[in-house]
């Protein structure tokens, strides 16, 4: 969809000005007749303001929850939209988040719909934030949404910070791994091999293979280093592409203990985001199709693509899920069920995702425990097998000297 800025005259034959969100220009102007004005210029816009702030800085996530939140609280509290977005842009803390809140504000002013203008700005809302904000406006709940969209998005951010900070040991343990053993081949082992080589002799293959690897990374560090540099482009931008993603998270899924939680993490994700957007009154295919986004894994998205066709044929939802025991337990299964039985479905949901979140946090946790001492003896085996290598000469010195 595109922006069109139009010129019109109303009733009374006052000219006014605007914008709205449109696919073609006929339609655009259709929406301008349809808001009892008579078009006398409609264009598109040239660019879309507030997507990005001036010097390309984007929104700050952080400063988008809050929009969210207080936007919430004070239509709640009775304030007019426009009111409220000019209190949200002159309270704006970050220039970027001023500029993006008032150009939203003139947009809704101007006629536009707050999901319309907040469509513009794809990099700060995105489409399924989109879609909640409409179904809230076209229910007369917009500010129960709001706060709906509020706590969606907190409860996502707590759980990937855990999910981030379960990673953080094990990650500084492998990266002083690596600079141990950099240190270790790069000064100690090239003086351990100018002893050896004065007494001559045949040294064990374990030292030969070390001094070997030592030499190289000496002479040619800068082209391993360089290729280490390309190989992690290389493997990013694979990652990145639909094969390569596919490749990365079925990889994923095969790791025994990372495989559980992996799944477990799309479950919350998938169970939450459905359940919100249920409750916020979006239907339940549009729903499923927005979730399916939320899930994070390519592999375990296709299987929900599998039981919005068979809903879309007239399937229970449960009996859809139930062919994806790897995502959906049957003991999820079971309850959305009961959900859909009782009438309940986005409650139940939300009640899964909490129950699952419970659940994730303690396997994370799990992993984390075992995953230290894991790391902690993969160090310990490679520079104690550098050790080992340089010490084994030393053993057979006599045979050497001799």
């Amino acid at each position: 969809m595109a922006r069109f800025e139009y010129t019109a005259v109303d009733s009374t034959g006052r000219q006014v000005a605007g914008s709205v969100v449109a696919d073609t220009r006929a339609a655009a102007m259709q929406r301008v007749v349809e808001n009892a004005l008579q078009p006398v210029s409609v264009d598109e816009a040239t660019a879309e303001p507030g997507g990005l702030s001036l010097g390309g800085r984007r929104v700050p996530q952080a400063s988008v929850d809050a929009f969210t939140r207080e936007l919430a609280n004070l239509l709640g509290a009775g304030v007019s939209m426009s009111r409220a977005l000019h209190i949200l842009s002159e309270e704006a803390a970050k220039p970027a988040a001023r500029r993006q809140w008032s150009a939203i504000r003139d947009d809704v002013v101007g006629g536009m719909s707050l999901a319309d203008a907040l469509a513009l700005r794809p990099d700060s809302f995105p489409a399924v934030y989109v879609a909640m904000v409409r179904a809230g406006e076209a229910g007369g709940f917009l500010d129960a949404v709001l706060g709906q969209i509020a706590d969606f998005r907190e409860r996502e951010r707590d759980l990937k910070g855990k999910a981030k900070s379960a990673l953080v040991y094990p990650a500084v343990l492998a990266v002083l791994a690596i600079m141990v053993m950099i240190f270790l081949l790069t000064y100690f082992i090239p003086r351990f091999a100018a002893i050896f080589e004065e007494f001559g002799g045949a040294l064990p293959w374990l030292t030969r293979a070390i001094v070997r690897t030592s030499d190289l990374l000496v002479d040619h560090g800068f082209a391993v280093g360089l290729a280490a540099i390309l190989a992690v482009v290389a493997f990013r931008r694979t990652s990145a592409s639909e094969s390569g993603r596919r490749w990365m998270d079925r990889t994923v899924l095969r790791v025994p203990a990372l495989g559980h939680v992996a799944a477990r993490f799309a479950l919350v994700r998938f169970c939450r985001m459905l359940g919100t957007l249920l409750g916020a009154g979006v239907p339940l295919v549009a729903a499923l199709n927005a979730a399916k986004e939320a899930i994070g894994n390519q592999t375990l998205a296709d299987t929900v693509t599998s039981a919005v066709e068979g809903v879309q044929q007239g399937a229970p939802l449960a009996r859809s899920l139930a062919a994806s025991p790897k995502l959906f337990p049957a003991s999820v299964v079971e309850m959305v069920s009961v959900g859909e039985e009782t009438g309940r479905l986005h409650e139940e949901l939300v009640r899964l995702a909490n129950t699952y979140e419970r659940d994730l946090d303690r396997e994370l946790r799990m992993l984390v425990a075992l995953a230290e001492p894991a790391m902690l003896f993969a160090m310990a085996a490679l520079i104690g097998t550098v050790v080992i290598g340089m010490l084994l000469p030393i053993f057979t010195l006599q045979e050497l000297i001799r």
